[in-house]
């Protein structure tokens, strides 16, 4: 006898949410998509008429986790997570954070965790666009130094807040590498919002604010994350070259298929593989 499909709705109708929509609509996800919204509602049109099961468009982002649905995937920003997560929560949903970064807040953070606990939702963290950190989160007591370092082409970088307040023009970064930013992950969430959730994540698996370092390099083509990790238990390194999308080159196609793989996980019934 065959169990009820999950029902889910998407906020955010960009690369990732299309993509998500896309593996439902085809069945590679056993689950069925109940609702979509977008701060652009062109978006959101668009996303629904390439799907053969039409979901409804919500007229505001937190009527997503009204009944039927299961599960929320926020696939939007680090302002949709402080504006929507909270709520999803108290209304028994569980929900997917793409936007990692906005957990790198301590009082949100705290808030969602302990929502969670009192209305018995679930909350996953997606590696998004790096691997390793079931890695990290086996030796997050044993750690005693770790750093990710972020390299994207500079067109991928572009719209960030950090050139708001830099001597910087990433228009004027075509010849040589420059590093961009050297800090706390909860500093490069705010300064890269749309650029940097790994750094979030990888904070998150270490239970700690990881260095960080940004650089922009005119002459790759790949989004390049290196992770570094040293304690106790020895030495991981993790380097992780992404091919970007070429409608949003902030965002890798990894981050996509992470997404894809944690909702069919959450989604599907036999031998799930991996953590």
């Amino acid at each position: 006898m065959s169990r009820p499909l999950k029902k889910v709705a998407i906020l955010g109708c960009g690369f990732i949410g299309t993509q998500l929509a896309l593996a439902i609509d085809s069945g590679a996800i056993p689950a069925k998509l109940e609702r979509v919204y977008d701060s652009s509602k062109s978006a959101s049109n668009d996303l629904v008429a390439r799907l053969k099961s039409k979901p409804e468009i919500s007229q505001n982002a937190h009527l997503l986790s009204y009944p039927p649905v299961d599960i929320v995937v926020e696939a939007a920003s680090q302002d949709a997570v402080r504006d929507i997560a909270l709520s999803v929560i108290q209304n028994r949903r569980d929900i997917i954070i793409m936007s990692t970064g906005a957990l790198l807040d301590s009082t949100i953070s705290e808030v969602l965790s302990q929502a969670s606990e009192e209305f018995g939702s679930r909350v996953y963290l997606p590696s998004g666009a790096i691997g390793g950190l079931d890695a990290i989160y086996s030796v997050r007591d044993h750690i005693r130094e770790i750093s990710i370092t972020t390299t994207k082409h500079p067109t991928s970088l572009k719209d960030a807040p950090y050139f708001a307040q830099s001597e910087i023009n990433v228009n004027d970064i075509v010849d040589d590498v420059v590093t961009l930013f050297q800090g706390s992950a909860a500093d490069a969430v705010k300064l890269f919002p749309a650029n940097v959730n790994v750094a979030a994540s990888v904070s998150m698996a270490a239970g700690q604010d990881v260095s960080v370092i940004v650089k922009a390099d005119p002459h790759i083509t790949t989004n390049t994350h290196t992770i570094h990790v040293q304690g106790s238990f020895g030495t991981m390194q993790f380097t992780l070259q992404n091919s970007p999308d070429p409608d949003n080159p902030k965002t890798s196609r990894l981050a996509a298929l992470s997404a894809i793989n944690t909702l069919y996980k959450y989604c599907a019934h036999g031998i799930i593989v991996g953590s």
